[in-house]
């Protein structure tokens, strides 16, 4: 485990000195960012933003006075981004095991404070390995969100990382996060590359083996926001990975108590209020649940949970209860949860 620690740290804090050296196209982010997050990142230091290896957006909605922790922060710039969001009410933390993506992070935040127009700083980075988050001094159920950014795969023990996340996580809390997923289960051999390991590649889990694990450490109802196929656009490592195929995928995992393994209808239905920022017109819960402002729309019991259990319940109506089970809940389940169609999603 510490050999591929150390691995980790050598080559983003050596051998890559900014996102152009990375070999492949797989650590970055597939589609443009909302204008509002857009408009954010015009103002984050180019110094940070050179040095961001992450394959989607881990930044949901409604952030305004939350408490964040971002498990493998590099450089900072989600946690600068996540700080103008959650405003002076709010706070994020950052974890990073390598010292020269902290250096970057810590010498900018005082930039940051100012030009955010803030009286004092809502950042801070630690210096730990997300494979210790129990060793890191980090109070438990003390977080309202956990963010991550194509850094799980490069963990060694990833039921570890997702039983930690989970304790951390306040009830009602959820960790929203994007990482690179595959199709099947590598080998052993492909898994103890140092360069495919380092380009977020052969440290992809096996969807099916994702999806156990969350469930295994208490995440019970996993919900993709969105996923991308991507493309190993390198004639080296595309031999080496033969057949297999990876996918971009951003995940939303809820610590709601009462949660069911499957989707179960209660007759229960929701109506979006339009009043979470930046979403006036609807909120996408994830990429099978879209709620129209003013529509009342019918949803499964853990659906419902995970908007009323939660940070968005002052934001809908709810219409129904549990006093009587109708069975399985029709539209949901399904084979694997990405989507193949379509070519690997360009860098934006």
């Amino acid at each position: 485990m510490e050999t591929k620690h150390q691995e980790v740290q050598e080559y983003y804090g050596k051998e890559l000195s900014s996102s152009q050296d990375l070999k492949t196209t797989v650590c970055c982010t597939p589609v443009a960012p909302p204008k509002y997050i857009l408009d954010i990142l015009k103002r984050v230091h180019d110094e940070v933003l050179d040095k961001y290896y992450g394959c989607g957006l881990t930044l949901p909605n409604q952030l305004e006075g939350q408490r964040i922790l971002d498990l493998g922060s590099g450089s900072g710039r989600d946690c600068f981004i996540a700080s103008k969001l959650v405003g002076e009410s709010g706070f994020v933390t950052g974890i990073d095991m390598t010292d020269e993506q902290l250096k970057v992070a810590n010498k900018h935040i005082d930039y940051h404070t100012h030009e955010f127009g803030f009286s004092q700083p809502n950042v801070d980075f630690k210096k730990g390995n997300i494979d210790h988050l129990d060793k890191i001094d980090l109070p438990k159920n003390s977080y309202d969100i956990i963010i991550s950014n194509c850094v799980i795969n490069l963990a060694v023990n990833k039921q570890k990382v997702l039983n930690d996340a989970f304790e951390l996580l306040k009830e009602g809390g959820e960790m929203y996060f994007s990482d690179i997923y595959c199709d099947r289960r590598l080998s052993k051999e492909l898994q103890n590359d140092p360069v495919l390991w380092g380009e977020c590649l052969s440290g992809a889990l096996y969807w099916n083996d994702f999806l156990s694990m969350a469930k295994k450490a208490g995440f019970t109802d996993p919900r993709v926001v969105e996923n991308h196929p991507v493309l190993v656009e390198n004639e080296e490592l595309q031999e080496k990975l033969g057949d297999a195929k990876f996918f971009s995928v951003t995940y939303r995992l809820f610590k709601i108590n009462g949660l069911e393994f499957d989707c179960e209808d209660y007759g229960q239905a929701v109506r979006y209020k339009g009043t979470i920022d930046q979403n006036p017109n609807s909120f996408v819960l994830d990429n099978g649940h879209t709620f129209p402002k003013g529509k009342m729309i019918t949803v499964c019991g853990n659906s419902y949970k995970m908007l009323k259990d939660t940070r968005f319940e002052a934001h809908f109506e709810f219409f129904g209860n549990w006093d009587t089970h109708y069975g399985i809940f029709e539209g949901c389940g399904g084979n694997m949860p990405f989507d193949e169609d379509g070519e690997g999603a360009a860098c934006c």
